[in-house]
């Protein structure tokens, strides 16, 4: 029987450090600093992938992107409560014409100001604030580790603004959010956790408000029909949250995607809607993350996949592979044909090896597209997929058609088991 816990060996070849750095995704060097990697091509188009698809994910769910500083004056994290509460994590302010400026550690305190620069009716609600934005954390050297713990975060944030009465649905769809994106990323959490407070002066003092929150959190997690339990002491400074756990090869848990419920900070700010009664109300902001930190979330998909993403995901989807120098041509037009239909291919040429040794160099690539005589001169393709599976020669436009569609469907499957 194979062991459940994974051995030294199982660990470090699955490590995303190594895998990242061998299969050209990142890299770091001593000049640009501890904690902060840098993004090679194939990386950036991982990112990249991911990016596009939380945003049309969100936009489909009714959110509207903004963008706004990775600065912020000194007041502004005074004000969230950032500053009494969290500014041990937070990097140095810098002087500049009599101000201080800070880079942010968290993008609510933005969006709160964003909501409040223009009135709000109930009718607008709930409204539903999302950003791909950058923070920063003074992470100590100790506990930087490749992607995972890093300096400059790409945060896949979203906020929501709502009225007392929709909390709990928008909590609840915040949660269906995270689980459609992992299942899409072919990944599963490890365990749900509901964040409360733990002793100690680091959250803000109001039980009521505690209380009401993680009630409704509660609710939200046993509509949701998973199992979860409540930690003390893992909550942020402001509110409970729900956590959504994830391990590495190790068994090391972190976490990946939160919905947190919020009631300090509209009231710091001073947020407010228009009511039905014509008077001003308090709203509550709905904190949310599908993917968490991007370098995270990409760092989690090299060790669960080991460098064979999802096809959707993968940095190079196709690969053409001419038999002989007298289908390169060819090839290389089916190349020009996909990058058009907006596919990540790439010419795989005679001169780089045998046709065993690309065969094998692209073993990570999703659909090999290898292209004979008989292919080229009938516009075939005979396609290998990374599973080892082989189809037999079909027309060109429907092999690229079929592969669009299920990329465009962000699915887990290389091809329908019927195609």
């Amino acid at each position: 029987m194979r062991a459940l816990v994974p051995s030294r060996e199982e660990t470090t070849m699955h490590d995303h450090r190594r895998l990242g750095r061998e299969l050209d995704l990142f890299d770091t060097d001593p000049l640009m600093g501890a904690g902060l990697p840098y993004w090679l091509p194939d990386g950036a188009a991982v990112r990249h992938a991911l990016e596009e698809y939380v945003r049309d994910a969100e936009r489909r769910a009714g959110y509207r992107h903004v963008y706004s500083p990775a600065l912020g004056k000194r007041e502004l994290y005074e004000t969230s409560g950032h500053w009494s509460h969290y500014s041990e994590d937070m990097f140095p302010p810098m002087e500049l014409g009599g101000e201080q400026l800070v880079l942010r550690p968290s993008l609510c305190p933005h969006h709160a100001v964003i909501y409040r620069s223009r009135s709000h009716s109930y009718r607008e609600l709930p409204l539903r604030m999302a950003e791909l934005g950058a923070m920063y954390r003074s992470e100590l050297s100790g506990v930087l580790g490749g992607l995972t713990r890093v300096r400059a975060i790409q945060l896949n944030d979203a906020h929501i603004f709502c009225t007392p009465d929709q909390v709990a649905e928008e909590a609840y769809a915040a949660l269906e959010l995270i689980g459609r994106a992992y299942a899409a990323l072919g990944i599963s959490p490890a365990r749900h956790r509901l964040s409360l407070p733990g002793p100690g002066g680091k959250y803000v003092a109001d039980p009521e408000l505690w209380e009401r929150s993680a009630a409704l959190l509660r609710e939200v997690l046993d509509a949701s029909g998973v199992s979860y339990e409540a930690v003390e002491g893992e909550a942020a400074f402001y509110g409970p949250k729900i956590d959504v756990q994830i391990a590495d090869p190790a068994g090391r848990e972190s976490t990946l995607s939160t919905v947190q419920v919020d009631f300090h900070q509209p009231e710091r700010f001073d947020l407010r809607y228009i009511g039905p009664d014509g008077a001003k109300h308090r709203p509550v902001m709905v904190h949310r993350s599908v993917i968490g930190s991007l370098e995270r979330a990409v760092a989690h998909l090299i060790e669960v996949h080991g460098g064979a993403f999802p096809p959707w995901l993968a940095p190079t989807q196709l690969v053409a592979l001419p038999v002989s120098d007298a289908e390169a041509d060819r090839a290389a037009a089916l190349v020009r044909r996909c990058r058009a239909q907006g596919l990540r291919a790439e010419l795989a040429a005679p001169d780089q090896g045998t046709l065993g040794a690309r065969i094998r160099a692209a073993r990570l690539v999703p659909y090999q597209a290898v292209i004979g005589p008989r292919e080229a001169a009938a516009d075939l393709i005979a396609l290998r997929l990374r599973d080892g599976r082989r189809l037999d020669a079909r027309p060109a436009a429907e092999v690229l058609h079929r592969i669009g569609q299920l990329i465009d469907a962000h699915s887990t499957d290389l091809l329908d088991e019927d195609a």
